[in-house]
């Protein structure tokens, strides 16, 4: 397939700057490609462009849109058209998405669209995203199944698995995602026609192995970049970096996250694959050559300065991170939180290190506690009242005690947990819902 100038066209047909410059700019650039890539090209990468944009809608749905773009393409871009078709059927498929029965993705923020008019109605509407899926629901089948799927139906095992695979990695960098779901493609109607599948999958799948990975990286990097922002994510990579590399310096670790979010800045939106395969390779280098230094410890890092508080709680944090390797980042980012007012205060203390010492111990005896045994803590509670903190507490560690957990899903779990709003007082006992 003609990826280059797929992934181009599909950053045009989805993105609501292209719509800014111009209905002209829009109808030539979407003309251009679909003449250029015939209308089976043309439709795979819709599907992938639509599906990564609205990652929780249905198949149904997603080809739904999928069959609009390609009518108006088949009806628009041939030679002699009218110029204002394009424009004509554009405005009438945004009007058509605002009727109650539109067969289309659902959004929550289509009811503010479809309140505006003409081409601030197509930029609105251009502009909503569904958010990135935290947990994968695409299971890759046997090679003997796939080969039966392709063979029964080859065009409806197309859309599907480029469905699945383009929601499950929408917030990998289009140009790859595009490449990687088509590689995939390209081996299948390949090994599936060969006299020795087994081989053929074998050989394939190494050769995109490096490319299915990368996908799989960035996707991760790109999802937890675009939920927390460029600073709170740093802060995230502090905590991974600490908890990999526990000899690594602060110093080291916090010039690597910084260099991690820059890195995501660039790539998570790029448009051409080369940067991105450039950008991860560099900053695999810098991370090998910073990590492979001796540890150094922080001695100059407990000061008292209003700006520097936030970089003190951080090298706080940093320090039981490396301590306590397989606990949640939702924790940190609670004790992350408390240790900045903590700071605080004890900054107009007389006797300040005294004051941090104690205070910051509390802080950690405090949430380590909250792992310890509800029976040792709470010998007079009830068998019900037990029962149901352990299953909370089972629950929330299964899924959010490991380094990649979901940041979202966690992070409110813990908000629960961990809030002073979630402690009462049982028979004189301090617990925690």
């Amino acid at each position: 397939m003609k990826t280059a100038a797929l992934t181009i066209w599909l950053l045009a047909l989805m993105s609501s700057h292209a719509l800014e410059r111009g209905r002209d700019y829009m109808r030539e650039k979407v003309c251009r490609e679909f003449n250029t890539l015939g209308k089976d090209h043309f439709q795979a990468g819709a599907i992938i462009a639509s599906s990564r944009k609205y990652s929780n809608a249905t198949l149904e749905e997603i080809l739904n849109v999928v069959k609009e773009i390609v009518s108006i393409a088949e009806k628009c871009c041939p030679e002699g058209a009218d110029p204002a078709c394009y424009e004509t059927e554009s405005l009438a498929l945004s009007a058509r998405s605002c009727r109650d029965t539109a067969p289309f993705p659902k959004h929550p923020g289509t009811a503010a669209c479809c309140r505006e008019e003409g081409l601030e109605r197509k930029l609105c509407l251009a502009a909503l995203k569904h958010p990135a899926k935290e947990f994968p629901t695409y299971v890759e089948p046997s090679n003997t199944e796939v080969c039966e799927a392709f063979a029964k139906d080859p065009r409806g095992f197309q859309d599907r698995y480029l469905y699945e695979y383009s929601a499950d990695y929408s917030s990998a960098p289009l140009p790859m995602l595009a490449d990687s779901a088509m590689s995939y493609l390209s081996m299948v109607e390949k090994c599936c026609a060969s006299a020795m599948p087994t081989p053929c999958f074998l050989r394939e799948k190494m050769n995109r192995k490096s490319l299915a990975m990368l996908t799989h990286v960035s996707n991760k990097a790109c999802a937890h970049y675009n939920l927390l922002g460029k600073e709170k994510n740093t802060f995230s990579y502090v905590i991974k970096l600490a908890q990999k590399s526990t000899n690594a310096s602060y110093e080291d670790v916090r010039t690597l996250a910084t260099d991690a979010s820059e890195v995501l800045s660039r790539t998570c939106n790029t448009t051409t694959n080369d940067s991105i395969q450039r950008e991860f390779l560099e900053h695999t280098a810098r991370i090998c050559a910073r990590l492979s230094a001796k540890d150094q410890r922080f001695a100059d890092c407990w000061f008292c300065a209003p700006r520097r508080l936030p970089n003190l709680a951080l090298c706080y944090v940093f320090e039981y991170a490396r301590r306590y390797t397989y606990a949640p980042e939702a924790l940190f980012s609670t004790i992350f939180e408390v240790s900045k007012n903590i700071l605080a205060s004890c900054c107009s203390d007389v006797n300040r290190k005294a004051c941090l010492a104690i205070k910051l111990q509390d802080c950690v005896s405090l949430y380590c506690r909250l792992r310890e045994n509800f029976n040792k803590e709470l010998p007079e509670a009830t068998e019900e009242v037990l029962s149901g903190l352990v299953e909370q507490r089972a629950t929330f560690a299964s899924t959010c005690c490991l380094l990649n957990a979901p940041p979202v899903y966690c992070g409110l779990k813990s908000s629960r947990c961990l809030s002073p709003s979630a402690y009462i007082l049982l028979d004189g006992k301090l617990v925690t819902f």
